[in-house]
């Protein structure tokens, strides 16, 4: 497979395509358009390198891949550890799923009342706080990863239906990979989302019954296998001719499916609420009722399942089959690691990769923690920790989510910032609103490209107009306010820490500058970027900004200092 880029890298991706959003944005017209942000330079110098073994901007760009973003305290506390020992204290600490009370207030309400807002918008208040303010950041980024492929959807189900599957995701982040596509099978929200729990053969004496092969089909595609045979460095198989080879066929997805029914919502407790008619929060379990099973013999991908085998037997079957199936070592971990480190790995790092997935050195596939490590630690995700050693096509564009929760973090944040008024979707790109994906195949491909590139770069699809304004507001007030004042009351009551910001600001362009180096830039804003805001902090480029309000100027060049490709690609 031919990775090489015939684009300038990751940044240069951005800036491009930024060049053009902001073209589009601005709509043209006789006004005059706003200096345009110097395009980024491979010149990026990192501060000198600190007392101890980790350097300041190493800590921070490792921050930045295990977590929502870095803030001094992590970063701190991965200079004094290291790496390999801030992991294991992670792996270490208990999990600490959501709690679902909150959500099973939805069981007071009759089956046709409406959701109300709040109870709609809990789980992400719920886990956007824990992303932000979690001693085990870490644990909340690969659920996030893992939610990213193996998909469901809050357009459907119920709020404890969406805190469970968080915390599903959440609780299998350092767990083993079988066991996480056996728990998700039986999940009653994918159950629900994928039809599972309507999968059911045809007969005599179910005449309503019929086989759903939605679940079998994204069980293999999405979330284990995909559709062309890999070799273990992610490079597809061809056969004689040259063309890719399929990883199974049609048939094997309808015997899969015969596999796979008989799966209904736990009947226990008979008299649950009638809003609670899913069972949320309780796995799905094999139906008592005979023909809702097909109990005859099925033969997927080459092995056999014998007639009579108990449901939950043959669901633990598939897994293994999964497992052991040559592809899902380098298909699982390509998505991992372009989750957390770089969107275009070469097949040299992601064979490491997945020759771990497949043995944990202990003959163990599928050891996430053994993975993970894999993913933090080879060479090629730490050579970028000297910029120096950085390669054109490292690093991975910020999408929309990691860009917002990396804004408020970087402020001390607590909370997401949520004008009353307008509730909790002011916090969310409108291209990338979490767990609400248009469809199963999710916010984008991992195989997309660069345009005019073969570098992998599935997450500049995010990149459009709307999502840029999104991004140039999200510190900004939502209207004007008496005096000219902007009230930013909303930020504070989530403890953001806007007196380190302003303090800053108010000392002038330089403190401006080094303050936002720290939070965002690991140290090392590059000085196209810090002369750029010194401009329009000292000459007053932008006229809109109010010059006797103490946020309005920290808070729009804040903005605009995050828009850049500097910020926008982690490399």
């Amino acid at each position: 497979m031919n990775r090489t880029p015939r684009t300038g890298g990751m940044r240069a991706v951005f800036a491009a395509i930024l060049a053009v959003l902001v073209l589009a944005a601005c709509g043209g017209g006789d006004k005059a358009a706003p200096q345009a942000l110097p395009v980024a330079s491979s010149g990026q110098v990192a501060p000198p390198a600190p007392a101890s073994k980790v350097s300041f901007y190493a800590a921070s760009r490792f921050a930045e891949q295990v977590s929502f973003g870095a803030t001094p305290a992590l970063v701190a506390e991965l200079q004094a550890k290291g790496f390999e020992r801030w992991l294991d204290e992670q792996f270490a600490l208990p999990a600490r799923p959501l709690d679902m009370k909150p959500s099973e207030a939805l069981y007071q309400l009759r089956l046709d009342d409406p959701l109300p807002r709040d109870l709609r918008q809990l789980h992400l208040r719920q886990a956007t706080g824990e992303m932000l303010t979690a001693p085990d950041p870490l644990r909340w980024r690969v659920m996030w990863s893992l939610s990213q492929f193996i998909v469901i959807s809050t357009a459907f189900g119920d709020p404890p239906g969406w805190v469970h599957w968080i915390n599903l995701l959440y609780g299998h982040a350092f767990g083993n990979y079988g066991q996480l596509l056996h728990d998700v099978s039986t999940d009653r929200m994918m159950g629900v989302y994928l039809n599972n729990d309507q999968n059911r053969p045809k007969s005599a004496e179910c005449p309503h019954c019929a086989p759903n092969e939605n679940y079998a089909r994204e069980l293999m595609q999405l979330f284990s296998l995909g559709v062309i045979r890999l070799n273990l460095d992610g490079t597809p198989q061809r056969d004689a001719r040259g063309q890719v080879i399929e990883t199974y066929t049609q048939r094997d997805v309808e015997e899969l499916a015969r596999v796979l029914t008989g799966w209904v919502a736990d009947p226990n407790p008979p008299n649950r609420p009638p809003r609670n008619w899913a069972n949320w929060g309780r796995p799905m379990v094999p139906s008592t009722w005979p023909p809702e099973r097909d109990a005859g013999a099925k033969r997927v991908l080459g092995r056999d399942f014998p007639a009579g085998q108990p449901a939950d037997e043959d669901l633990r079957d598939a897994v293994d089959l999964l497992m052991s199936h040559p592809n899902i070592a380098p298909f699982v971990s390509l998505r991992l690691i372009q989750h957390l480190v770089k969107s275009d790995p070469s097949p040299a790092y992601l064979g490491r990769v997945a020759a771990v997935f497949r043995n944990n050195g202990r003959g163990v596939a599928g050891d996430m923690k053994a993975v993970l490590k894999a993913v933090l630690l080879d060479p090629e995700a730490r050579r970028g920790d000297d910029p120096s050693r950085a390669a054109a096509g490292d690093g991975k564009v910020r999408e929309p989510f990691l860009h917002t929760m990396a804004t408020w973090r970087g402020l001390g944040c607590t909370a997401l910032p949520a004008p009353a008024e307008v509730g909790l979707d002011l916090s969310f790109s409108p291209v990338q609103y979490p767990l609400f994906p248009a469809s199963v195949f999710s916010f984008y491909a991992p195989t997309d490209r660069a345009p005019g590139s073969n570098l992998l770069a599935p997450e500049q699809k995010l990149l459009r107009a709307d999502d840029l304004a999104f991004r140039m507001r999200i510190t900004e007030s939502l209207r004007d306010f008496p005096g000219g004042v902007r009230d930013v009351r909303w930020i504070e009551n989530a403890g953001c820490r806007l007196d380190d910001l302003r303090q800053a600001y108010a000392a002038g362009p330089a403190a401006y500058a080094e303050f936002l180096s720290t939070r965002y830039f690991r140290g090392a804003m590059p000085a196209p970027l810090r002369e750029h805001l010194a401009r329009l902090m000292t000459q007053r480029v932008d006229p809109v900004v109010a010059p006797g309000d103490p946020n309005d100027g920290a808070l729009r060049l804040l903005s605009l200092a995050l828009v850049s490709p500097y910020f926008g690609v982690m490399k």
